[in-house]
């Protein structure tokens, strides 16, 4: 339970919960519950829940208390229609989580929305879940839910384990039997005496939860973890349309997908998942320096760093939905290892990260690995990943989930000491004895800034056991001492040293050319060519014109920078290469760009959603200047920001090259899951 004191604590809580802050003044002003109260409900249950503050006013992000007149009245009515399934389909609160706050002088109601559980889910409005009745929270806005992802919940709900379904039509033919006889050897050489040993194969792949026989149904057949275990690409394509693996390893510490070893879906080996798992754990493991060991005599081959990853390789593939349209990708580079696996988290982050409370979504294929030696017990996975990077002094693994553009989680093991020694002898010469005198999670707020270049909330929150709200207050007391500065607000808002060297738009393409004609008329404020009332931009527009200077000079490389046969600008001072100029972009990768936005560059009018995936698309691995990506999309560049682009960074789903000046006539923007700490790089 959250208890608020004042303002200031509600304030400080932004960056640690959801928060919602609605008038309920009602028609007659004495109270009543807001209508947008539900569609919040929804969408805090249905993510990671949150608070809703009713009698509280925000304007322009400042919190004003207008208080409720008849609290009791609104706290009837909401517990009503909580009970009322023809209003929405659970009631998670109770009395205690909806309490009276007296503040500056005024009556409130504090509603902390937890959580609903994984059977709970979806929480939805009406008795439809369907057609934009369930909703979820994306950074501080209430979302509704596409029908596909509402059935995955649904399904969610009521199967404990996603992979004990019996397959019709699929047996022993869609099987690779050399995988299997493999398992089976692994099996036997563990343990040789063992009973299931003398089984013939139906009965032992039924033994292992392959093959299973319905008690109400008297159906017998290949389950869909026998399938994704030991079957044929082509079978479990047919089975599961969307599945996909993907193991690549790159050979520079940056987000560029250039990768000197692949193995994916391409026919010429199984392609399920023993097989995957046996290839790429030993990718994973060969350059690994194995220091000598004994332990009761006997050599040991392996380090708390092999358990590690053998953990986060068989955690990726077990908990995996393979229904979702993200694929399983494995990242293997210098400096990190990156785990992605199709699906959200069942339980949340910070329960996982504990242990103790398993959920897995495929306990069949959990069952399977742990009877060859691979993952242990149910539930501590998680902790003994995080044991194994703990053991070398390395930062602690990075967890967490993305639900666009797909639903998704994502695990990363950064091989880099969380005190490097040059980064805190960096901290001492800046700050002096300051920093040995500051708090335990101060120092290591600062160090993840020194080490990582920027440190947010969230990231504080995996290598620190202090509440949330403590957390948040170490952040805004760094600030005041001058030992932190900030960009953005609320959970957007990340941290970086003074003085760092945040990259600018001249730093990267050359100072502003002196104000004249052609700028004034290509992208000055007043411009008719962005006026706000246009939504398309015209063919004509002296934006596009091939002469313009503006153009010209953007497109010129500033000093140190290079540009590559295809086009892209390229600089140290971003993970991503530029787009600044579709005119000198190669033929091939211009009509690729030009393909996924045909819609756009078509359509004068489309479904705003429908042109944020376009967005995502065309900003995919790169960075792409506000008028090169209005230039692609024919769309003026003003409104584009203000209508998409803005909104989607907010959303945390694109991402800014330059976040210390958000606005900049010059800023560029890539999607969020192509920076190397995002799905796109990692997993």
């Amino acid at each position: 339970m959250i208890e608020l004191q004042s303002l200031d604590e509600l304030a400080l809580l932004r960056e640690s919960v959801s928060l919602e802050c609605k008038l309920a003044q009602g028609r007659d002003g004495k109270g009543a519950l807001p209508e947008d109260f539900w569609p919040s409900y929804s969408a805090m249950a249905n993510t990671d829940g949150g608070i809703v503050i009713l009698g509280m006013r925000e304007r322009q992000g400042q919190l004003e208390p207008v208080g409720i007149e008849n609290v009791e009245k609104v706290r009837t009515e909401l517990f009503n229609n909580l009970n009322n399934r023809q209003k929405v389909s659970i009631n998670l609160l109770s009395d205690a989580q909806v309490r009276e706050w007296h503040v500056a002088g005024r009556t409130l109601l504090v509603v902390e929305i937890p959580r609903a559980r994984r059977q709970q889910r979806p929480v939805y409005l009406t008795t439809n879940p369907f057609n934009g009745n369930t909703y979820r929270r994306l950074n501080e806005g209430d979302h509704p839910l596409p029908d596909e992802d509402v059935k995955r919940m649904l399904a969610e709900q009521v199967e404990d384990s996603r992979d004990d379904r019996i397959l019709r039509g699929y047996g022993f033919d869609d099987l690779d039997m050399g995988t299997f006889r493999s398992y089976r050897q692994v099996f036997a050489n563990r343990d040789p005496g063992h009973p299931w040993n003398e089984q013939n194969d139906p009965a032992f792949l039924r033994l292992i939860g392959g093959w299973r026989r319905d008690r109400e149904t008297d159906e017998t057949g290949l389950t869909l973890a026998g399938l994704l275990m030991f079957g044929q690409m082509s079978a479990i394509q047919e089975a599961l349309p969307n599945y996909m693996l993907d193991y690549q390893e790159r050979p520079e510490p940056r987000a560029e997908r250039r990768w000197i070893d692949r193995l994916t879906l391409d026919g010429k080996w199984s392609g399920n998942l023993y097989d995957f798992y046996r290839k790429v754990y030993l990718k994973l493991t060969a350059d690994l320096k194995v220091p000598f060991q004994l332990e009761k005599g006997e050599r040991q081959d392996e380090t708390p760093v092999h358990v590690a990853l053998r953990e986060a390789l068989a955690n990726v593939l077990v908990h995996a939905d393979y229904t979702e349209r993200a694929s399983v990708l494995v990242v293997k580079r210098p400096d990190m290892f990156g785990f992605r696996n199709p699906g959200l988290m069942r339980i949340p982050v910070e329960v996982a990260l504990h242990g103790g409370e398993p959920d897995c979504r495929n306990r069949n294929l959990h069952k399977m690995f742990r009877f060859v030696g691979v993952g242990e017990q149910a539930g501590t996975g998680i902790p003994r990943i995080f044991q194994g990077w703990h053991s070398q002094h390395w930062n602690p693994p990075k967890l967490y989930e993305l639900s666009t553009p797909y639903n998704q989680t994502l695990l990363e093991l950064r091989m880099i000491d969380l005190f490097p020694p040059a980064v805190i002898a960096d901290l001492r010469t800046r700050f002096g004895g300051r920093f040995d005198r500051l708090k335990g999670e101060e120092r290591v707020a600062l160090a993840l800034a020194g080490s990582e270049g920027t440190v947010n909330h969230a990231r504080l929150c995996t290598v620190s056991s202090a509440h949330p709200a403590e957390l948040t207050r170490t952040l805004q007391h760094l600030m005041q001492l001058g030992m932190l500065d900030s960009s953005g607000s609320g959970r957007g808002a990340v941290y970086f040293l003074p003085g760092q060297d945040m990259p600018t738009p001249d730093d990267v393409f050359g100072p502003v050319p002196l104000p004249g004609a052609a700028r004034s008329s290509a992208i000055g404020p007043s411009s008719s060519a962005i006026g706000p009332s246009s939504s398309v931009l015209q063919a004509s527009s002296s934006v596009l014109d091939d002469s313009s200077s503006v153009l010209d000079e953007l497109s010129m490389p500033n000093s140190g920078q290079q540009r590559d046969e295809h086009g892209y600008l390229h600089t140290d001072q971003l993970p991503l290469p530029v787009i600044n100029d579709l005119h000198v972009l190669s033929p091939a990768l211009r009509n690729r760009l030009e393909q996924l936005a045909a819609e756009p560059r078509g359509k004068k009018k489309m479904d705003s959603e429908a042109l944020k995936t376009v967005v995502l698309a065309v900003c995919d691995g790169h960075y792409l200047t506000l008028n090169a990506l209005a230039d692609l999309l024919n769309r003026q560049p003003a409104s584009l920001r203000n209508a998409y682009l803005s909104p989607m960074v907010r959303a945390r789903t694109l991402s800014l090259a330059f976040p210390t000046t958000p606005t900049h006539e010059r800023q560029a923007y890539c999607a969020t899951f192509s920076l190397p700490s995002a799905p796109g790089d990692t997993a």
